[in-house]
């Protein structure tokens, strides 16, 4: 046997040392029980677990089943396959091109008006809305379904708009 096989089989009876991991070495991650369709919103029944070698995981890859359901699926998932976090999204509550409802809140202040999102998200999401009285854009985070709250500073300051625009939505 040449040196240079030896180094080779050296070299591959090393790396699979390494990577052949005993069951001590594994860690229980949560796997799609099924497939799920992109869009699909999931729940407790559609996860189980698997064992993966300790080495194969990584801050990205979803362990807790809490973490998953109730998440939508950005792609689709197939049964067994690692989530990795990039993989979920909060549900959608606001389509985009829907009409919301804007709230500006400020000290003292409370007002509502009617807006059309510019784009879709979810809970906690920040998303751009149209007033179409106004044709201003502002920015605003999804509060529920079909409500959006106003981010400060994206528009005028309250107490720089007329009072009769405030009255007639036109801010």
């Amino acid at each position: 046997m040449t040196l240079k096989s030896f180094l080779v089989v050296a070299f591959c009876a090393i790396a699979f040392s390494a990577f052949a991991q005993s069951p001590d070495n594994q860690i229980e991650l949560v796997v799609p029980a099924h497939d799920i369709a992109r869009g699909a919103l999931i729940n407790d029944e559609d996860l189980t677990t698997k064992l993966v070698p300790a080495l194969r995981v990584n801050g990205a890859l979803i362990r807790d089943a809490d973490d998953v359901a109730g998440h939508e699926a950005k792609r689709a998932l197939r049964a067994g396959e690692l989530i990795r976090a990039s993989d979920l999204k909060h549900p959608t509550l606001v389509a985009k091109g829907a009409t919301v409802t804007m709230v500006f809140q400020v000290p003292g202040i409370a007002l509502t008006s009617v807006g059309r999102a510019l784009a879709e998200g979810g809970e906690g999401d920040t998303i751009a809305v149209l007033n179409p009285t106004s044709y201003r854009q502002v920015s605003a985070v999804i509060t529920g379904p079909g409500t959006v709250r106003v981010v400060a500073g994206s528009t005028k300051a309250l107490a720089e708009i007329p009072a009769a625009k405030l009255q007639q939505g036109k801010f």
